[in-house]
């Protein structure tokens, strides 16, 4: 028999069904599961076995029998390709592919960035400050379907001085993204909580709850692109996380009606058009840019990541829609582009010399 354990509802679960609310307090792993545990009598309700689709009230005293712990999980490494920015003893800036996931789980328990990091350094030299051996390295997240910059730590010390970095917003992190719509002003914010959905535990969403975490996305435009038929056009934006929630951008712009192009999870807004996904497979978000101050020598380090293929394809069929690009464009990526020109002249003059 699991341990039993207890708790009262929030009033934003009140009226919804105890299924959905056990898998939203995270009681089990989804709410299948969690319909299972109450169909077998595993939970019961201020004293009574009631049926999963109870709805829940004010009153009501939840005591559920925890499923048995998964043993942890052994994680080994594996050759897969890592596109390394920037290594040395404390650090590692990496560009993560489309599709990599970061971390081991239970639906994914190999193939992933972690599984990757051991293979190039060794468990013994990553970090493992989150305490779980199947996250060895990691400092901070993005989505599987997300691609770009991202940091991992080789040293403890490392990993809890760029864990704090982050947590005091001292890393600098902007993402670029394609929105469905014609987006007006040239800079927006969304300060909005964002919590795990009541009706699907793999979703967040916006919405005030005790258990919603405060979440903060800035945008700036940087081109606009007319509308066609099958699309309400889109927009180009330029977006900075100064919290890092689950999902935070894709949520965001959801929320603002403006979901990212080619979302599979997040759509509402959407245009229903196959075509208006632009042909892509994943998300339209990539990291483009990583700044923060290195833990050990105290140097500030910037990195730029170009557009993947898939994504820079897309765009680039937007260009005859295009209305034009915003005085932000030069002030993203004028100094960047002048930095690649100089380091590629750099190149063809060593090559001369040769």
């Amino acid at each position: 028999m699991g341990r039993l354990l207890s708790f009262r509802p929030d009033p934003p679960y009140w009226g919804e069904r105890l299924d959905a609310v056990l898998a939203a307090h995270g009681c089990y792993a989804s709410r299948s599961a969690a319909a299972r545990a109450v169909e077998e009598g595993r939970v019961t309700v201020s004293g009574k076995t009631v049926a999963k689709k109870h709805a829940v009230q004010a009153t009501d005293f939840i005591v559920y029998e925890a499923d048995e712990e998964a043993a942890p999980l052994r994680v080994c490494g594996e050759p897969i390709p890592l596109d390394i920015r920037f290594e040395d003893d404390e650090v590692i800036v990496l560009s993560k592919q489309a599709g990599l996931i970061c971390h081991p789980a239970a639906d994914h328990p190999d193939g992933t960035l972690v599984n990757a990091l051991v293979y190039h350094c060794g468990a013994d030299h990553l970090c493992n400050v989150q305490g779980e051996d199947d996250r060895l390295g990691i400092v901070h997240r993005l989505d599987g379907d997300t691609s770009g910059l991202m940091l991992a730590a080789k040293t403890n010390e490392a990993g809890e001085a760029l864990m704090q970095a982050i947590r005091e917003k001292a890393v600098e992190r902007r993402y670029l993204a394609l929105v469905h719509g014609v987006i007006g002003p040239d800079t927006g914010m969304v300060d909005a909580p964002i919590d795990r959905s009541l009706r699907d535990r793999t979703r967040r969403c916006v919405r005030e709850a005790p258990s919603a975490r405060e979440s903060i996305t800035t945008f700036r435009v940087l081109e606009r692109f007319d509308a066609e038929p099958g699309d309400d056009g889109y927009t180009l934006i330029d977006c900075k996380l100064f919290t890092g929630r689950t999902h935070q951008i894709r949520v965001h712009m959801e929320y603002t009606r403006h979901p990212l192009v080619g979302d599979p999870m997040y759509t509402s807004g959407a245009p229903k058009a196959p075509r208006a996904s632009l042909g892509l497979a994943r998300q339209f978000l990539h990291s483009f840019t990583l700044g923060f101050e290195h833990p050990e020598t105290g140097e500030y380090l910037e990195f730029f990541d170009e557009l993947p293929e898939d994504l820079q394809t897309a765009l680039d069929g937007l260009a005859p829609r295009s209305m034009g690009k915003t005085p932000f464009w030069d002030e993203t990526f004028a100094p960047r582009l002048a930095q690649k020109t100089a380091s590629d002249s750099d190149v063809a003059a060593e090559g001369g010399r040769a």
